[in-house]
């Protein structure tokens, strides 16, 4: 059972989706909390898809980060720095983008699988999707943009490493959290 489920109970299709909605636009507010960088910005986006997928578990949560990708296809301003339109799905960060469903998929998935307590664990199933990101997002680079391996590991990697790791943490910290919290109101 993941932390949506033991605080809401059983879902509707209408309770889904308003937490599709609501954890899509969470994500974009925390997209719009970046530092400029090239060819890839370092925002609060991972820590949004790690929160959704620890909380929602695998399937919601790639749901609503393909929500938050639809929304800014469609022209709303959820992309980093307030960006917008379907060229990015193609564009330099599209490795990083389409990575964030199988990143929330897989940290949903291991919450579901009993890695959603304690936050050793959180973090654990924080850190293992986080670091998998970086495949598509620097094959992305190297395929599509023509960086060769080096140049994409240092400027589509090696930048993020800590603030992943950082960033890891309070999700691990927050969910944890959120768990004792809910512990504590149901007495």
């Amino acid at each position: 059972m993941t932390l949506a489920q033991a605080a809401f109970g059983h879902r509707s299709f209408t309770a889904q989706a308003l937490l599709v909605l609501s954890g899509s636009a969470a994500l974009g507010l925390l997209s719009q909390v970046e530092v400029p960088m090239v060819p890839v910005p370092m925002s609060l986006q991972t820590l949004g898809v790690t929160l959704i997928g620890l909380t929602f578990g695998a399937r919601l949560a790639a749901l609503t980060v393909l929500a938050y990708l639809a929304q800014g296809a469609a022209g709303l301003p959820v992309f980093s720095g307030g960006d917008a339109g379907a060229h990015h799905l193609i564009g330099p960060t599209a490795g990083f983008l389409w990575g964030f469903v199988a990143m929330a998929w897989a940290t949903g998935w291991l919450a579901e699988r009993g890695m959603d307590r304690g936050v050793l664990r959180l973090f654990a199933a924080s850190a293992i999707p986080a670091a998998l990101l970086y495949v598509p997002g620097v094959a992305w680079l190297t395929l599509f943009v023509g960086l060769d391996l080096p140049t994409a590991v240092a400027a589509g990697a090696v930048p993020f490493l800590l603030g992943d790791a950082i960033k890891c943490a309070i999700a691990a910290i927050t969910v944890s959290g959120g768990w004792k919290a809910l512990a504590a109101k149901r007495g």
